[in-house]
């Protein structure tokens, strides 16, 4: 057949099939359009999940009359500007639009119309699109001295069949609704509305620029508690810089729905991050269990490349190792600094266990009894533990840490962790600090000390390696071959000695000695696959992570073994010293703190 040109009108509704996918994009091309025009404060409305109605009003410089026309003209753009010989440059993009499609898009499958008062003029005017069909420049009234108002009707209605993939109202609702808190999280100085079917759902006020405001703000759409166990992120490397804030490892989800990625200001989607964020909580979350993170990348434009993708979600970075280099140890950093530190989600909800409404309404008759013939009081100083006072100075104990020798009269209960007093089911320690009650799990927290230890060896010893009695050949594809053997160096570091064996082929001659009899062929092909998405050979450190975990499990003090009082104070002393205490290797706490003033609260006495 002919080759023939397509009409103009078709080849509009084409690109906005990649630009406008569903109405959460036109919100986000919309709302960038009024950012980049300076705007602190930007409304939205969406009636009927988008479809309906998508309104975005916002404060911004505005466009003058004879902008409206070239507005919704296909690639006509006031972000890219030639240099002094005329070229442009897409390579240093510095606003979040620049390709001059979302509106002309938007216009060619919708009805479409621009209310807008340039700054400084006296008059608004406004322009009418309707599938692509383009009305005159007219007259019109504006509410505010400056800014625009783009508003969206039938979204999609000149595509019946765009339409009909559509998911339902409420769910096209809450996507315009995340994408509007992934552009306030990126802008905190700019306030944020908006109104689904006419209820207002999300308001955000403008915050202070900076690392306060910024926590302000994600705290406004993340919880609360985010800023309360947030670790903060300031770190640099060859000109790229990393901010923002992570959580702590006890303070976790299901689901990576709670991570958030910023270059230059602007909200991308990418895999770099997740891969990132994995490596640098290896250590501490179980496999199933993700971190919650808004982590803020900037660098010079030269260095990433946002003209992947016409929606502009994804980015590709020059020098990607050097980005996700720079989060891993960054979060890294981070969580070393945090110590033992756990999250308050843990001993929050420690305390609404006590709450009155969830306790028994009775005391049994027997425990009544107790406390009425002052049985308590004895049955207290009988249990070991309970009524010794902790020495001033331990004796070695079986965990291999003395207490410290003190010559001036120091009270245990000053420590971080308190002074043990008690030790209840075989299985928890109590013990006081000044203002409060720690309860530790000694089996969880004694895990995580053994893990440590033996991270630490074999750091300072290396990794054991086990010689193959017959070298194993996988077979590969050449780019995975040439992966894999790209990071030989890395991979017999741990314990993993490699090398190329013909085209698409890599030997294996030895193996960590700590997995025993294992796959390696299917351990060869995990790391092939983290390599291609991740830059880093993962499979092997966590299956190395994994051996590790199981050993420190058993090797730890077990739940149902008493301690003595001395033991109990030098395992606490013992998490103090050691990073990342706060949580076994699988997330999950090793102690709960609770402070003295909620326990009276709890009381009523305060």
């Amino acid at each position: 057949m002919p080759i023939h040109r397509l009409p103009t009108e078709l080849i509009n509704r084409i690109a906005a099939g990649e630009v406008v996918e569903r109405p959460a994009s036109a919100v986000k091309e919309l709302v960038e359009n009024a950012l980049d025009a300076g705007a602190l404060d930007v409304q939205v409305q969406a009636d009927g999940g988008g479809l309906t109605r998508i309104l975005v009003a916002d404060d911004g410089n505005g466009l003058a009359p004879d902008q409206l026309p070239l507005a919704v003209e296909r690639h006509a753009t006031s972000k890219l500007n030639p240099d002094s010989h005329g070229d442009y440059d897409l390579l240093r993009i510095a606003t979040l639009g620049f390709r001059g499609e979302a509106l002309p898009s938007i216009g060619s499958v919708s009805r479409l119309s621009i209310t807008s008062r340039a700054r400084g003029l006296a008059d608004a005017h406004a322009i009418f699109v309707d599938a692509g069909a383009v009305g005159a420049v007219t007259p019109a009234g504006f509410p505010g001295p400056h800014g625009a108002r783009v508003e969206v009707r039938d979204l999609f209605y000149a595509t019946p069949a765009r339409l009909k993939f559509m998911k339902s109202e409420r769910t096209e609702a809450t996507a315009i609704a995340e994408e509007l808190k992934r552009q306030a999280m990126a802008h905190e100085t700019v306030s944020f509305s908006l109104d689904i079917d006419g209820r207002r759902t999300l308001r955000l006020q403008a915050e202070a620029p900076g690392p306060d405001g910024r926590l302000a703000r994600l705290s406004a759409i993340m919880g609360r508690e985010f800023s309360d166990n947030a670790l903060a992120l300031e770190h640099e490397r060859e000109g790229v810089r990393l901010t923002g804030f992570a959580g702590l490892p006890t303070y976790n989800r299901g689901n990576a729905a709670h991570q958030y990625l910023f270059v230059n200001g602007r909200p991308v989607r990418d895999r770099l991050l997740q891969g990132a964020l994995r490596g640098a909580y290896a250590d501490f979350l179980a496999r199933d269990r993700h971190p919650l993170a808004a982590l803020y990348v900037e660098l010079d434009a030269g260095l990433v490349d946002v003209n992947v993708h016409p929606a502009k979600v994804e980015v590709r970075f020059r020098d990607p190792g050097l980005v996700r280099g720079l989060i891993v140890s960054g979060l890294r950093h981070s969580l070393a600094a945090a110590g033992h530190r756990t999250s308050n989600t843990v001993s929050m909800a420690a305390l609404g266990g006590f709450r009155p409404n969830s306790m028994p309404p009775q005391p049994s008759g027997a425990g009544f009894s107790a406390w009425r013939q002052g049985g308590w009081a004895q049955a207290a100083q009988a249990i070991p533990g309970l009524s010794e006072v902790s020495a001033r100075t331990e004796p070695n104990s079986d965990f291999g840490v003395a207490e410290p020798s003190v010559t001036t009269m120091f009270d245990p209960v000053d420590f971080p962790l308190g002074a043990a007093r008690a030790q209840v089911h075989e299985t928890y320690i109590v013990a006081q600090t000044r203002d409060g009650v720690v309860i530790v799990d000694q089996h969880a927290a004694h895990e995580r000390l053994v893990y440590e230890r033996m991270k630490s060896e074999m750091a300072e010893g290396g990794v054991a390696r086990q010689a193959l009695l017959l070298p194993e050949v996988v077979e590969l594809d050449p780019a995975e071959a040439d992966r894999v053997l790209a990071r030989a160096d890395e991979l017999a570091a741990l314990g993993l000695v490699v090398e190329a064996f013909g085209g698409g082929a890599v030997l294996v001659r030895e193996v960590p000695a700590l997995l025993g009899e294992t796959d390696a062929a299917g351990l060869i092909r995990d790391i092939a696959d983290d390599l291609a998405e991740n830059g880093q050979a993962l499979a092997l450190k966590e299956r190395l992570e994994d051996v590790c975990s199981t050993m420190a499990c058993h090797g730890s003090v077990r739940a149902g073994r008493r301690l003595s009082a001395p033991e109990m104070n030098a395992l606490l002393r013992q998490m103090e010293a050691t990073p990342h205490s706060g949580q076994c290797n699988h997330g999950r706490p090793t102690y709960v703190e609770l402070k003295l003033a909620d326990i009276e609260r709890l009381f009523g006495r305060r």
